[in-house]
């Protein structure tokens, strides 16, 4: 068996970015740039005004005479005409400043009698004014290549004037869950000894949150045939999930069909709890990750390899799942070899929110992993926790 570090780095640190795709900036959010955004104007492109009111020549300002108001610049419909001496423009807040006047002096700050402005403010140059390029100039570059993509940094690649981006390509996975037992879920009448394919829609909703394509969605039953058939459909996918015939049992052939159809194995078992019988591999490009059929063991494996497979893959930055510090509300004992993933609850009031450990940490519950909020994180070998103390709780 490996450690947990020692298989995330072997599965996420080995891996690299995918190439890149063109996407509406609207849709960009959580992906990454992978080239740099440049300005294709500037913003903004002409000088603005900041408020309403008039469009002036500050030197206009220091005999107090008033100033005849010669026309109108609203936002989208510039006065078009310089300002000459003597003049002034009525202008309201976007609006284009006209040539000649190098002032705005806000409405309240003013009075008006017919068609003359009268105002008591001193010359101040650039006053109210948003000059031409003070956020970005054209040719500019905006944003980086690496950049994650959030709303705000749509809005910023949307003032430049780029309608698509060029980002890192999202992954696209094939799921295939193996077993005779498995019985899908609008299955009409159900048998005693049928299981409900309850893994493979987790996993899929686990996978397409972090933004990957889920392009297969399968069964195949334990026979090794069928399993072949099954990968080899799916040899275009980024990734490959197996989920269930993992373990040593007879009816397990899942490892061996994958390397007899052409996966080089990396390694096949860690030293956590649950999810133990993990298979990582590759088949040239793709990525194969053969995970425990156990709804639990399934859950927390994807959780913590497959999703940041993902955004590594996607180039979002891809750290291994630790958890924050939390106190526990109960006891826990000393922890065996294994890290161990427990499900757990938030307890608590806001601000003063404890971790509570399920019951029951059978992975084959789901019940139990649907009423908790993450998982307590226990490393190998960890010392016994007395209630109070701090545990490491990684939310879901």
């Amino acid at each position: 068996m490996i450690s947990i570090e020692q298989a995330f780095e072997r599965i996420v640190g080995n891996a690299r970015p995918l190439g890149a795709e063109k996407v509406e900036v609207a849709r960009s959010s959580g992906r990454v740039i992978a080239a740099p955004i440049r300005a294709r104007r500037s913003q903004p492109g002409s000088d603005l005004s900041a408020m309403d009111g008039y469009a002036v020549r500050s030197e206009d300002l220091a005999n107090k005479t008033p100033l005849a108001v010669v026309g109108e610049s609203a936002a989208g419909h510039p006065y078009g005409k310089a300002v000459n001496p003597g003049e002034a423009v009525r202008i309201f807040t976007g609006a284009v400043v006209p040539d000649g006047s190098d002032q705005v002096v806000i409405q309240e700050n003013t009075t008006i009698n017919g068609v003359a402005l009268s105002t008591d403010q001193p010359a101040q140059p650039n006053a109210n004014i948003r000059k031409k390029g003070i956020d970005f100039l054209e040719k500019q570059c905006v944003l980086e290549a690496g950049t994650f993509m959030t709303a705000k940094s749509i809005g910023l690649a949307a003032s430049a004037g780029q309608a698509y981006l060029m980002v890192h390509r999202a992954p696209e996975v094939a799921l295939l869950a193996t077993g005779d037992e498995l019985a899908d879920p609008d299955k009409r009448t159900f048998r005693p000894y049928d299981t409900v394919d309850s893994a493979r829609p987790q996993v899929q909703a686990l996978a397409e949150e972090v933004g990957a394509r889920v392009i297969s969605s399968s069964h195949a039953s334990d026979n090794a045939d069928a399993i072949a058939n099954a990968i080899n459909v799916n040899r275009g996918a980024d990734i490959l999930v197996t989920i269930g015939g993992a373990s040593v049992g007879d009816k397990d052939l899942v490892q061996q069909v994958l390397k007899r159809e052409g996966m080089e194995l990396d390694f096949w078992k860690i030293a956590m709890r649950p999810g133990k019988p993990l298979i990582y591999g590759k088949r040239g490009n793709q990525y194969i990750l053969g995970l425990p059929g156990n709804p639990a063991s399934a859950f927390v494996c994807a959780l913590i390899f497959l999703r940041p497979l993902i955004d590594q893959l996607m180039g979002r930055p891809a750290p291994l799942p630790t958890g924050i510090p939390l106190p526990c509300a109960t006891s826990l004992p000393l922890n065996g070899p294994r890290q161990h993933y427990m499900r757990a609850r938030l307890v608590g009031e806001p601000g003063q929110r404890m971790v509570d450990p399920a019951a029951s940490q059978d992975s084959s519950l789901s019940t139990v992993l649907a009423q908790c909020d993450g998982l307590i994180v226990r490393p190998p070998n960890a010392s016994a926790v007395s209630a109070g103390q701090s545990v490491f709780f990684l939310p879901f």
